[in-house]
């Protein structure tokens, strides 16, 4: 018995001993970096974690309901690292200068310029080969938007960072003018259609009374620096007129040459004509210093109106159009480009790209990667960006349509935010997650929800903006030089400091030339030599390099 006894005590504790071993490789029976178990053919069965890099909102990301959607849906468990909206590419840089960053970085706020440096680094992984195997959606917006690949592309020929795709109704064509018909009809003329034709009308806004008080208070055009309003300044859409603004690097393409416009003949005379407005007192001189509060108020003042039209993207910084209660927006209309004196009758114009948001670092496993590009092009399906940009469950943020609904073409709409249950304004939706991260905010997946069809009613301003771009499409130049491009990484440090210097200098000198404390006759040859003191010469090789195919 005593020999039974201890030969049993002997195996008891050599299973404890084994069973411990078993188990010593991860404490409280998990793991955190790799899956727990596979499956047969050794699949993953167990999620698998990720740690992503985004803003920090107002509900905990954990408990998003498409967070849960996506954890479910493709097997991972996301760990959130988040930041302040308004610290997060000071959190970012951070993380990456210590080398203490995640795997992914679903929003990142990244230029082409972070993307070059990371990926130079080694700690941006390519994601060609990714998206080839794993992001069919991905590769379907290549083929339909050639210039969505070119915009991803760096000049070594792979793909190292996702941007959301956003073309939005009315960004596409965003250097707009807006004018008051009633004003316009109380003077007997039309909309303008000709730079002669337009100083008419603001010289009738200005010397007869359209608002009809008596009172010399009219003013016939007004504006906003560009940085307070979207294209609120003053040449943005007047310049057009005369030659290609983009309003911004002032760069455009001729035959694929990149040339430069704000030393050009024509936008001397661009000058000239703007400077004949201001001189007779037909733009407001605040266009120049005044912030999108003080537009708001000029424009929704009560009593008699003052504002005979504005240069700005978008006419409800100066009037209200949702509040139905407010009906003076009705009189106002989209002034398409205008023919100036030389024939030239253009629209800037842009693309829907700008930063990069998402970025899989070289801390991920190859099972990290895959997951992480299989999420990324589930938000390029139309069913991923619906729940991602709407809300993971219809009914909450979205419906399907019904019959007779219609899409901003007036076609039968396949989705519908109307008719949703009223949200109390106390409770913070937490389905979505709204503008973060890559995905197909494309013209067709918008196409697909219902709007509005009266543009002057409190839910179609939309319908209204959209008609407007409509308007501008036609004038669109040839030729665009890409909104976003690569500065070759020799190149980057001088492109930043040039690009500046210039864009300061042009827009100092712009506004001394149109109010006058410039003589635009004595020193024109003056501003024009400036440049090449600011090395205009080396500023376009560098956008010329940045397009050129290898």
């Amino acid at each position: 018995m005593n020999k039974s006894m201890a030969f049993l005590l002997t195996l008891v504790m050599s299973l404890t001993l084994v069973l411990a071993a078993c188990s010593s490789g991860s404490e409280g029976g998990e793991t955190t970096d790799k899956p727990s178990a596979t499956s047969e053919g050794g699949s993953i069965a167990g999620p698998i974690a990720l740690t992503f890099f985004a803003p920090q909102g107002k509900a905990p990301l954990e408990d998003n309901s498409y967070t849960k959607l996506i954890e479910e849906k493709f097997n991972v468990k996301i760990k959130w690292d988040l930041a302040p909206g308004d610290a997060l590419v000071d959190r970012r840089q951070l993380l990456l200068a210590s080398g203490d960053y995640p795997e992914v970085f679903l929003e990142g706020k990244f230029t082409n310029t972070d993307v070059l440096n990371y990926s130079k680094q080694e700690i941006f992984l390519p994601l060609d080969d990714l998206i080839d195997q794993y992001g069919p959606n991905i590769k379907a917006m290549m083929e339909k938007k050639p210039y969505f690949r070119e915009a991803i592309t760096t000049p070594d020929g792979k793909i190292y960072a996702l941007p959301r795709l956003n073309e939005c109704y009315h960004c596409t064509f965003s250097q707009k003018y807006w004018m008051n018909k009633e004003w316009l009809d109380n003077v007997n003329l039309p909309v303008p259609t000709t730079t002669d034709e337009l100083y008419t009308v603001l010289k009738a806004f200005k010397e007869q009374d359209p608002n009809k008080n008596g009172k010399a208070d009219e003013i016939p055009l007004t504006g906003a620096p560009n940085k307070n309003v979207w294209n609120g300044n003053i040449d943005a859409f007047l310049m057009n007129s005369f030659i290609y603004n983009d309003n911004g690097k002032y760069l455009m393409l001729e035959d694929g040459k990149v040339e430069f416009a704000a030393n050009k003949e024509e936008w001397k005379q661009g000058l000239i004509y703007m400077n004949k407005l201001y001189k007779e007192g037909l733009i407001d001189p605040a266009a120049f210093t005044q912030n999108d509060q003080a537009v708001g108020q000029l424009g929704n003042r009560e009593g008699d109106e003052l504002v005979g039209s504005i240069t700005t993207a978008l006419v409800s910084y100066l009037v209200d159009p949702y509040d139905a209660k407010k009906t003076r927006h009705k009189h106002w209309v989209i002034v398409p480009p205008l023919k100036g004196p030389g024939g030239v009758q253009l629209a800037g114009a842009s693309q829907g790209i700008s930063e990069f948001q998402f970025a899989l670092t070289n801390k991920a496993t190859e099972q990290q990667q895959i997951a992480a590009i299989k999420i990324m092009d589930y938000a390029f399906s139309e069913d991923g960006a619906v729940r991602s940009e709407w809300g993971s469950d219809e009914g909450v943020g979205w419906l399907k349509a019904a019959e007779g609904e219609k899409n901003m073409n007036g076609e039968q709409a396949k989705f519908s935010t109307k008719g949703l249950p009223e949200q109390d304004p106390d409770v913070i939706r937490n389905d979505s997650w709204s503008l973060m991260g890559p995905k197909d905010l494309s013209k067709e997946l918008r196409d697909l929800f219902a709007v509005g069809q009266d543009p002057l009613a409190a839910d179609g301003y939309e319908t209204r903006l959209a008609q407007a771009t409509n308007t501008y499409a036609p004038y669109s130049p040839q030729e665009i030089y890409p909104s976003g491009v690569f500065i070759r990484p020799e190149d980057t440090d001088s492109a930043a400091q040039l690009t500046t210097s210039i864009q300061d200098y042009v827009q100092s000198n712009m506004a001394q030339f149109i109010i006058g404390s410039k003589d635009i006759a004595k020193d024109w040859d003056a501003y024009v030599k400036g440049f090449d003191g600011l090395n205009l010469s080396r500023y376009l090789d560098i956008y010329s390099n940045a397009i050129k195919k290898e």
